[in-house]
């Protein structure tokens, strides 16, 4: 397994006034032994702007290899085309396919995306129907992503619409398209199944909580990030991750499990919007290979 970090952790949150760039985000990395990074697709990063075309995206890929670092996945910004929203179908689609070539480009392996509606938007009279509108976009989109050799992995979050476990795997099963896949956050995976965070409706909860989730999505995870959670929102929107081993997440049973699930190369260290994320970054890098060792010791 190789880790890597989001570099969207020192750009959100704590960072937003003052972001590191993403040069001397890599070059920390590099140092303190990670194999990778996870790229941010938000600015001041690896914006569709900013590198615009195969000779800067060269560029950037000449940079990470140079520090011995690979490219364990993309986040995508697609706010600008709420996918929910019916007219936004062809914009979010034509973003989405320049996206999945930037991606190919850079030989990132993975693109993240995220419903980008929030709770309490959609009318209930509608919930259904943006469910399905949604899951029939992302279709599209996968076959996308397939053409250009580029796994599409869903980040489900208490921040954004279809975060229970039962939708969870529901919007699986419904996309139907094998390289359409979810992204595991081990915090937002507490959050969901654990607290039932902003979820539409009655909550939901598994009594197993993140072991069972994982169970539960067996087969369809595509990408892993690996944060602590204690149990609370970030500003009442989205999970709170807290360093590895300072939360609430059972590690002894959880890492054995996410070590086990299929296809997956990387674990994505993600500390987004923790205040201290600059100066975590060996601590984090260190409990990670942690739970590596703990997830091989026999039971």
């Amino acid at each position: 397994m190789m880790l890597s970090m989001g570099s969207w952790s020192f750009t959100f949150g704590p960072y937003a006034a003052d972001p590191k760039p993403l040069e001397e985000i890599a070059r920390r990395l590099a140092a303190a032994g990670y194999d990778g990074i996870e790229l941010n697709g938000y600015p001041p990063h690896v914006t569709l702007e900013k590198y615009p075309d195969g000779r800067s995206r060269a560029a950037l890929k000449s940079m990470l290899d140079g520090l011995g670092l690979g490219i364990s996945g993309y986040s995508s910004d697609l706010g600008a085309h709420s996918p929910t929203v019916p007219g936004n179908r062809q914009g979010y689609l034509d973003e989405f396919r320049r996206q999945v070539e930037l991606c190919h480009d850079l030989g990132c392996p993975m693109i993240r995306v995220d419903s980008a509606t929030a709770p309490g938007s959609v009318p209930d009279a509608e919930y259904e129907a943006s469910f399905h509108r949604l899951a029939d976009l992302w279709r599209e989109c996968a076959d996308e992503a397939r053409q250009g050799q580029v796994v599409m992995a869903w980040e489900f979050e208490p921040g954004f619409i279809f975060n229970k476990p039962s939708e969870v795997a529901e919007m699986h099963a419904r996309v139907g398209h094998p390289w359409f896949r979810i992204l595991f956050d081990t915090a937002h995976a507490y959050m969901c199944a654990v607290e039932g965070a902003r979820q539409h409706g009655k909550p939901e909860v598994l009594e197993g909580g993140v072991e069972e989730l994982l169970g539960k999505l067996h087969g369809a995870i595509g990408a892993v990030h690996v944060i602590d959670s204690d149990g609370t929102l970030f500003s009442d929107e989205t999970s709170t991750h807290v360093p590895l081993g300072q939360g609430l997440i059972p590690w002894a049973a959880v890492a054995r499990k996410l070590l086990a699930v299929p296809r997956i190369e990387w674990w994505c260290v993600d500390l987004c919007f923790c205040s201290d994320a600059w100066e975590m970054v060996e601590e984090n890098l260190k409990a990670a290979r942690g739970l590596l060792d703990l997830a091989q010791r026999p039971e």
